[in-house]
């Protein structure tokens, strides 16, 4: 029993794995049922979203004390944000120009894809991120709304002075609470990552880790070229503590890998980037933020992905008409995080764009969930390394704060 205490987390996560991956392949009919222990989790942890968001965001922009140093954050966001999403987009058109993962893989023309409807146009984001009611944006977890809503009600907090100080104690109490509370959820983490992969072998059998290697492989290799050059570039420039970032990274970073879910990994995510030293008003701003204009991982994989259509099909693009694909995908990939299914949405739309195969999206179907689980790691790594470049561009300095809130199981 000692020894069983002093597994963390992460070996947890990592034993859930494997064993979801071996009752998958052995017993597939008992593995597909496991799915529910995956549903149950993510459920819980959706359960969370909200009102963290809520408590963090308003108590951050109230307690910065103005409205000015929020707007100068989220403009320095904003900038970051679309420089490494270009990082991101070069990366995919060199790995898919190097590796060639489409040529020879037949294209099934008869093939459908079964996607669900979407509005992810420019102006639809924009109309979207006005909240109608609040009630519906927390029952729903429109994060982009989420963060309108709060930043105005903040802003409201501050210009209140004073008369707004029970409710701003308020939400430091919520906060707190809503980490305790997400505390006692991480105890299902292993048992949510075992049936999810379960579930998934169970499904399609274990082929499906060996189907369309090598888009996979590609797909793996431009997003690991993505963390260690790109984000080491900005590591590197911004003198982030690279040891101490990792330390505080690799529990959400495994958590949204082997759930496929940023949702999951997004309390544990706040709460290891305030210990690691990022003020608090920062990182609640910053990254619900970049849940919606930070997908770096999915850009990466969807311009990885276009071009791999194309190459299947037969249709050599030149390098103009990459180039103007992939800023279509900068521009349509942005705050669409909220639609089920996103990243498939918007390549099924920039394939219709280009005139090339829509069936393109069924061959991919089957290996998607392999390349989300990289793709949506990712997402949440950049978005923590966003946390931590802002505060130090806006003069913080990194120091660890061992005190704050804890979001994870002894």
């Amino acid at each position: 029993m000692k020894y069983l205490k002093k597994i963390s987390l992460t070996q947890w996560i990592f034993i859930a794995m494997a064993a979801g991956v071996a009752i998958g392949h052995y017993f597939p009919d008992f593995g597909k049922d496991l799915d529910i222990l995956s549903r149950i989790f993510l459920r819980l942890i959706k359960s969370i979203i909200a009102p963290l968001l809520f408590a963090t965001l308003v108590f951050g922009i109230a307690g910065s004390g103005s409205a000015k140093t929020m707007g100068r954050i989220g403009v320095k966001s904003l900038i970051y944000f679309n420089v490494t999403t270009v990082g991101a987009l070069v990366l995919a058109l060199m790995s898919a120009n190097y590796f060639r993962p489409g040529d020879g893989v037949p294209i099934d023309r008869g093939a459908h894809a079964q996607l669900p409807d979407s509005k992810a146009s420019v102006m639809g984001v924009i109309e979207n991120a006005a909240p109608t009611s609040i009630i519906d944006a927390m029952a729903r977890n429109e994060v982009l709304q989420l963060v309108v809503f709060c930043f105005l009600f903040g802003t409201a907090c501050i210009a209140m002075g004073d008369k707004a100080k029970p409710v701003i104690d308020f939400c430091r109490s919520l906060g707190d609470v809503m980490f305790e509370y997400t505390r006692y959820v991480m105890f299902l983490a292993p048992l949510g990552v075992g049936g999810a992969i379960a579930a998934v072998i169970g499904a399609k059998g274990i082929g499906v880790l060996f189907g369309l290697g090598k888009l996979i492989g590609a797909l793996y290799i431009a997003l690991a070229g993505y963390v260690f050059i790109i984000l080491g570039i900005v590591v590197v420039i911004f003198r982030i503590p690279v040891m101490r970032f990792i330390r505080a990274v690799k529990d959400p970073y495994l958590l949204a890998f082997s759930t496929a879910s940023s949702e999951a990994a997004f309390p544990m995510a706040i709460r290891n980037m305030e210990r690691f030293g990022v003020p608090r008003h920062i990182v609640s701003f910053v990254l619900p933020t970049g849940y919606s204009f930070n997908l770096d991982g999915s850009t990466l994989y969807l311009g990885l992905a276009s071009v791999f259509v194309a190459q299947a099909a037969g249709v050599e693009m030149t390098i103009t008409q990459q180039l103007t694909m992939m800023a279509t995908l900068m521009l349509t990939s942005k705050g669409v995080a909220a639609v089920p299914r996103a990243s498939l949405i918007i390549l099924a739309a920039t394939l219709q764009t280009f005139n090339l195969p829509l069936e393109g999206v069924a061959v991919i179907l089957g290996v998607d969930t392999l390349m989300d689980m990289a793709r949506t790691s990712v997402n949440l790594l950049g978005n923590c390394l966003a946390t931590a470049v802002v505060a130090k561009w806006e003069g913080h300095e990194i120091i660890p704060q061992p005190d704050a809130p804890t979001a994870e199981p002894a």
